[in-house]
């Protein structure tokens, strides 16, 4: 089992990577759509338009690279993930993996300059850790 907590860890880190990369890239698709900006739409405009609309601002934000490579490595670590979770205990892989991937999040952000309040991310981040080890200990 404690290959498998390296492994949980792993995906933990991973997530926590592309969550903050990926808000990177769903910035440049705000900008994008903030760019065409399109007139609002009117009441009375059908659903059908409403879809349409709704597809192709997803299509826009797949478009944009700095979002779409990092959730496809976020989507290989899921894949990973389940594989994990099909063979450990769920109130095990769930918490660590979850808790790793909140406080890498949180240290990815700030290493890619996001405004955080750093000295509560970092006691944060240590509390994590020490529930991630206790977690693991046990």
């Amino acid at each position: 089992m404690i290959g498998d907590m390296e492994k949980m860890v792993a995906v933990g880190l991973v997530w926590g990577a592309t969550n903050a990369i990926m808000r990177r890239g769903t910035l440049l698709w705000d900008q994008a759509l903030k760019s065409t900006s399109t007139p609002p739409p009117s009441p009375l405009q059908s659903h059908l338009h409403k879809l349409l609309a709704s597809l192709k601002n997803w299509l826009t934000l797949l478009s944009i690279w700095q979002y779409t490579v990092p959730f496809f490595i976020n989507l290989s670590a899921s894949v990973t993930f389940f594989a994990i979770l099909s063979h450990t205990p769920i109130s095990l892989t769930v918490p660590v993996t979850n808790a790793t991937t909140f406080a890498a999040t949180a240290v990815f952000g700030m290493l890619l300059g996001e405004e955080t309040r750093v000295g509560h991310a970092l006691f944060g981040t240590g509390l994590i850790v020490l529930g991630v080890w206790l977690c693991i200990m046990k």
